[in-house]
């Protein structure tokens, strides 16, 4: 059957299109059983699942995951560390290695849509011992409950009450949202998305608006000149710009954190090739675009060494936003601080649907235990759920004031998870053209595909790893040192090894020969499940890439 797609790419064209019954699909899997195809297997575990998603949702959901703290408070310190041209740069940069991943998960994801995609991918078209380490990582990170700590602390702009009743709230509310049909999770997290999408073209209007003395003295690029385009960090001179610089950097990684989460509820989608591919195109463009304008305006509006943002504590008050509109727009305080909550209310979804699906994922391969398969009848992995859920009372450490510097240290280390990710989605990617090439498939039969993704992949990857070597180089600095954010940039580095070592070890799994990888079954999965194309956007529908 992939033979067909090898030889008759232009007949598919013009066929039309007939979706295979039931019983062809039972039939399929049953060959597929006995020949090995392990796609296939794998495909009777994805169908139990809710298909209640579509790109929307898929959009909507990264999207929330990725503008959140990073951009509405920690830029603030950013803009503090490297000045206003510093910071541009970093999201700039970051913004290029972000977008050149985005193209390799999105190519694996909708070749090969399954749940917790990369996890997968990394088993199927690398190592299978990959794919645990991937996998038991993402469920470590995903189950520290620092976002529901980080709301606790937020709702006190508002309130002296202890942290400990809104964590719970929030952690009533979270179980609330996970403990239905992945739909009502979808809708929700696209609420949250518009009502972002709203205040970051509010924050830009405004701060154009100020810039431009539309409420009294014009700014212009004043804050470039006077304190200047760079900011001394550890020393003086050049190296202390750049050190400046590249300080940036390994906050802007973690502010562009989330958007690996396209491919995590493949499995979940309606038509799940078009909509990861229409989805990872528009978060790009909507995170890529937003951030810069974003940050732009910041630097115009805020000098880089105002005290209060060199400072922030965690609320809405050390909001480089706040700070530069100081009491001329009222209630945007308030507003920014609401939109934080919500961030930190996604993200801890997020990681209750993380930790969950990869947990079903690697249980479909035998790497924990089959329970974690088990499904509602409205198709969502209960047990996955109950498990990831059962974390959400260490939120309470950080109430605590001995325990909640441990608590911190571990808190970090879910960021340093972020640069794995990346890592492991550029060899994911590699290894995937890789088989394709051994086996004579050209990158023309990928159902949706990328021009320049080859590099794209190398690319992530350098600058992945750059970036997570360096993520903690300051206390290498004389003076410097700092134990929990040391633990915290490079703990994941023996963690995953030791993980990756002893599975390989106890189960003397060996990487995948490129020649034999199992690609037929999934060009079979494309032939019998062949899914509508969307129409193209002509003329003013391009505006839907950034706000639709």
């Amino acid at each position: 059957m992939s033979a067909s797609i090898l030889s008759s790419q232009e007949k598919e064209k013009k066929q039309p299109v007939v979706y295979a019954t039931e019983a062809d699909i039972g039939s399929l899997n049953d060959n597929a059983s006995d020949s090995g195809d392990e796609y296939f297997d794998h495909l009777h575990h994805e169908r139990t699942l809710s298909k209640a998603l579509n790109s929307r949702h898929l959009g909507m959901i990264t999207l929330v995951g990725v503008f959140g703290t990073g951009l509405f408070l920690s830029s603030g310190g950013t803009l503090a560390n490297a000045g206003p041209v510093g910071i541009l740069l970093a999201y700039l940069v970051v913004g290029l290695v972000v977008g050149a991943n985005q193209m390799c998960i999105t190519e694996c994801a909708c070749f090969m849509p399954v749940t917790s995609g990369y996890v997968r991918h990394s088993e199927h078209f690398v190592d299978e011992a990959l794919g645990f380490m991937m996998g038991w990582t993402d469920i470590y990170s995903s189950c520290i409950p620092n976002e529901l700590s980080a709301a606790a602390v937020v709702v006190q702009y508002w309130t002296d009450l202890s942290p400990a009743i809104f964590i719970t709230i929030f952690a009533i509310a979270c179980i609330a949202t996970n403990a239905y049909n992945v739909r009502w999770y979808g809708e929700i997290e696209f609420v949250f998305g518009i009502l972002k999408l709203t205040l970051i073209v509010i924050l830009i209007v405004t701060g154009l608006v100020i810039d431009l003395g539309g409420t009294g003295d014009r700014i212009g690029f004043r804050y470039w000149k006077d304190p200047g385009p760079f900011v001394e960090k550890y020393t003086t001179g050049s190296l202390g710009h750049f050190a400046g610089f590249w300080k940036a950097l390994s906050s802007v990684v973690y502010a562009y954190a989330g958007v690996q989460a396209i491919g995590l509820l493949s499995g979940e989608a309606e038509h799940p090739r078009r909509a990861i591919f229409r989805a990872a195109k528009r978060v790009f463009y909507r995170v890529f675009t937003l951030y810069l304008l974003t940050v732009f305006v910041l630097t115009l509006i805020v000098p880089s060494n105002n005290e209060t943002i060199a400072s922030p504590n965690g609320t809405a008050a050390a909001s480089p936003f706040v700070v530069a509109m100081q009491g001329q727009v009222k209630v945007l305080p308030h507003y920014i601080n609401a939109i934080v909550c919500t961030s930190a209310f996604s993200a801890g979804n997020l990681n209750i649907i993380k930790a969950s699906r990869t947990l079903f994922a690697l249980a479909a391969k035998g790497q924990a235990p089959k329970i974690f398969l088990k499904v509602n009848k409205h198709g969502l992995p209960w047990v996955g759920v109950t498990f990831a859920c059962a974390f959400i009372p260490l939120a309470y450490m950080s109430v605590s004031s001995g325990s909640d510097t441990v608590f911190s240290w571990f808190q970090n280390i879910t960021s340093s998870n972020t640069l794995l990710n990346w890592i492991l989605i550029s060899v994911n990617h590699i290894g995937m053209m890789r088989a394709f090439k051994a086996q004579g498939y050209s990158r023309e039969l990928l159902p949706y595909k990328f021009k320049g993704t080859v590099f794209a992949s190398w690319f992530s990857l350098f600058f992945s790893v750059l970036f997570l070597l360096t993520g903690g180089f300051t206390n290498f600095i004389h003076g410097q040192f700092d134990f929990g954010s040391f633990f915290g940039a490079y703990f994941i580095i023996p963690f995953s090894i030791i993980l990756y070592g002893g599975y390989k070890i106890i189960k003397r799994t060996k990487f995948q020969d490129p020649k034999k990888v199992d690609l037929k079954s999934i060009f079979k999965d494309i032939e019998l499940y062949p899914e509508p194309e969307y129409p193209k956007l002509k003329g003013w529908e391009l505006i839907t890439l950034i706000w639709a």
